[in-house]
Order: structure tokens, then sequence, then C-alpha cells
């Protein structure tokens, strides 16, 4: 080793590490583990490291054995992408004891099966940030007890989806489970959506009631509604602090308050009740760089009258950047709310994912003009229950791809 390469390693502090696949899924967990201890070997004096900034599936680190063989006493700030809650409790194992700023994105799953110590406390730790898309029943088995650890956190960011439990999050449970824990917490930003089964004939809370219960909650604007799925026999709450700054909000419902969301990138619509024409007006405001939507309802609009004639006084909706559509799992009128242009403006080059025999009845068999527009900017086409395509839908999908 050469004095300038030796100099030069222990001189680097920061490092970002954003690994490229190309699109191409492999088999990386194994490296990203080896890459991950040559990092940390070869750099002594760093002080930050953000490994896998995307938070995408291939920069993803998965614990190994190996790992537990490492410590660190320079690192004080760390952004890591995680496949399951599991490797969080590994990391914080004592690999990091000096560790003050920490950024975990679960990709995959938050089980709680888990024997390794959840107790020991971690006093240098001010920042912790904990976010999560999947459903997790681990919120009072783990979750609460790996903040309980964190005595003298300053800042908690917590974006949850929380499930297996008899009652819904709320003020009161945050207060008791974890800001009561915390004496130095100052700064408390969460987005948590919790669904608990109707298994009974009980009196749940109302929205009136979740929202009571943050009259004394010393943070920002607290947002909070419920839901009750009777189909589905689920109630869900969402709460959250407001101004809302993660990337993705799921399981909108017609409940939903509106606001402005400019951060978010991300959604998913979900309800037993239809969606109007005038919820996905509220929906393209509240979220004006929505670039991905997933919509599952299959109930039929009650207010269907803006479809018959081009003479209606109505809003056109825009989504103007839109890249992703899922409407596989809905009734056919929301395949005609974003194919019909008078009542949807799609932009160039969205990719869509739609029920190819109800796309076959709301196109009149690929054939009808005032869906052809918005059919024609289409760049990819996936069909759900497809069947043997007619010659002709190329023509009608002259942009779109279609395996």
């Amino acid at each position: 080793e050469t004095f300038f390469s030796w100099t030069l390693k222990n001189q680097i502090s920061v490092l970002v590490i954003d690994i490229s696949a190309n699109g191409q899924r492999t088999s990386t967990e194994d490296v990203n583990v080896l890459l991950f201890i040559h990092i940390l070997t070869m750099f002594p004096n760093l002080r930050y490291l953000n490994f896998g900034p995307s938070s995408i599936w291939y920069q993803q680190l998965s614990y190994d054995a190996q790992l537990s063989t490492i410590i660190s006493s320079s690192l004080l700030e760390l952004h890591v992408c995680l496949p399951d809650l599991i490797d969080c409790l590994y990391l914080l194992d004592g690999c990091f004891n000096q560790l003050r700023t920490l950024h975990v994105n679960i990709t995959f799953t938050m089980s709680s099966n888990s024997t390794i110590n959840n107790k020991e406390k971690l006093p240098n730790l001010r920042f912790f940030s904990l976010r999560s898309d999947w459903d997790t029943d681990c919120y009072d088995k783990l979750i609460v007890p790996l903040l309980n650890r964190m005595l003298n956190l300053e800042e908690l960011n917590l974006f949850l989806q929380v499930t297996g439990r008899q009652k819904f999050v709320d003020s009161e449970d945050l207060k008791k489970n974890i800001i009561d824990h915390m004496s130095r917490l100052n700064k408390f930003k969460f987005s948590i959506c919790s669904t608990i089964q109707l298994d009974n004939e009980l009196d749940f809370p109302s929205n009136e009631n979740i929202q009571k219960t943050f009259r004394d909650f010393k943070a920002n604007q607290i947002i909070s509604y419920v839901d009750y799925f009777p189909k589905a026999r689920q109630g869900q709450c969402h709460i959250y602090s407001y101004p809302y700054k993660s990337k993705n909000y799921y399981k909108i419902t017609n409940s939903f308050p509106g606001g402005l969301f400019e951060f978010v990138r991300d959604i998913s619509l979900y309800d037993e009740r239809p969606f109007e024409h005038e919820f996905f007006l509220r929906i393209s405001r509240s979220f004006p760089y929505m670039e991905k939507l997933t919509l599952i309802n299959r109930k039929q609009q009650n207010n269907k009258q803006c479809r018959k004639s081009k003479n209606q006084n109505f809003s056109i909706i825009t989504y103007p950047h839109l890249i992703q559509l899922d409407l596989h799992k809905t009734h056919k009128d929301y395949h005609r709310q974003f194919l019909f242009d008078i009542t949807t403006c799609l932009p160039d080059n969205v990719r869509v994912c739609m029920d190819y025999r109800l796309t076959k009845k709301v196109t009149h068999n690929f054939r009808r003009n005032i869906t052809r527009n918005n059919c024609s900017k289409l760049s990819y086409v996936f069909f759900y229950y497809k069947s043997e395509f007619p010659e002709h839908l190329k023509d009608y999908f002259p942009r779109a791809r279609i395996p």
C-alpha cells in the first residue's frame, strides 16, 4: 500500500454508495454485505455512510453473520436499506456504538420472529428514521421496544403500516409507548396507518374520537381519519403529521381530508365505496407531482352524468407527471374514468396495467373514439386476464409495448 492510498483512505469521512443494476434483478445480497464490510474496514475514519440512497431492492443490505464481527467506533450517521426489521436489530447490537443518526428503510418484510437482544440502551442515538411500505404485525413486539432503547433521542420519523392489533394506533398509544420514554424528543414526524379486524360487534372509535386524542399533542398539525370496510371486516385509521414529507401515501379512501402533498410521488387508493369524478379531481390537486397511481375499488360509480355528453360542465382531470397507472383491480367504471378523454387527459408515455376483459368492453373492442386519444398515449400496457388479441389492437395502442 502506498503512502498516498493510505492517506486517502484515512482522510475519507463521507461516502455515498449508489448501486446500479440496470433494471436487472440479480442475487446481490451477499455482494452488498461484503461491500459494506469492506467499506467499514477500508475507511477507519468514516463518519457518514449512505449505502443505497435510492432505497430499491438491489441496494438492500441483509444481515449476515460476518456483520456481527464488524465494529465501527467512528461512524456517526448511517443511511441503509434493509429487507427486514430484524436486520436493523442486528446492526444496533453493538456494531456502531457511536452512531448518532440512523435512517432505515425496510424494503420487504417486517417480521416479529427474533431472539436478538432488544433491550440494551442506545444512549448516543439522537435521530432515528424508520420507514416501511409493508404491513407489519411487530409494532408492539419489536418496534416499540426498539424505540424505548433510544432514551436520548431528539428527533424521530416513523412511517409505518401496522396490523395485528386490537386497537388503532392513536395519540394515547404514541404518548404512552413512545414519547414518554424520550424526555429529549423535540421533533416527531410520522405517518401510521393501522388496520384492525372487525371480529365482533363492539363499538369502534370514530374519526372524531381519534382526533380528540390529539388535542394536547405537542407536534405539528395532526391529521387523522377512520374508515370501516364491512365486506373486508376491517377498520383502518390513518394518522400523520402535516406537512407531510414522505414520497408515498397509500390506502387513500373517500375520507381523505385533502391538503397539499408536494413531496408525494406514489399513491394508492382503496375503498368499498365508489370513487366519483370529484374525488379524482381532489386527488390530482392534492398530489400535483404524483408519478405512480394504484387503484383498488370494485364498486361502480354512482354519478356518471359527466360521461353522457361532451357538453357537460365539469373539469377534465390531468395528471401531468403520471408515469405508471394500475387499474387491474377495479370496476370497469374506473377504466372509463381514466380512458375517456372527456374525463381524463393522460400525459404521454404512461405505463398502464388493466383488466383486458373490462378494457375490451369500455373501448368497444378497441374501436371507440372517446377512448382512442388516451390509449394512443400509452407506452406500455400489461393486460390481466388476457385472451387472444385482435389484429387491430396494435393500431389502437400505436406507441405501446404489449407483452
